[in-house]
């Protein structure tokens, strides 16, 4: 039986420097997280992007994965902060 979707919200915000999105996207890739979409924007050099991604066949449990992106994010420069998307939408309801 297929498992349900997995769904994770991906913040990255920082100083805009090359192979920000390069980096993210290959850990996702090489743990076995589906990027379902992704949404980026530079404003007066400060770099802003918003994923929406499926952990579902992903190698790592969901902490472990965002311990690692926040320590990903230290080592770039930029902050990347992950929710559960059940999590997200209770927090941003109107």
């Amino acid at each position: 039986m297929e498992k349900t979707m997995n769904k994770v919200i991906i913040t990255v915000v920082g100083k805009d420097t090359v192979g920000i999105i390069a980096k993210v996207c290959t850990y996702l890739a090489e743990n076995g997280a589906n990027v379902l979409d992704i949404s980026q924007t530079i404003v007066s050099g400060y770099f802003n992007m918003m994923m929406i991604v499926d952990l579902a066949h992903a190698r790592k449990r969901f902490g472990d994965v965002s311990r690692e992106m926040d320590a990903l994010g230290e080592e770039i420069g930029v902050s990347i902060k992950c929710q559960q998307e059940e999590i997200f939408e209770k927090m941003h309801r109107i």
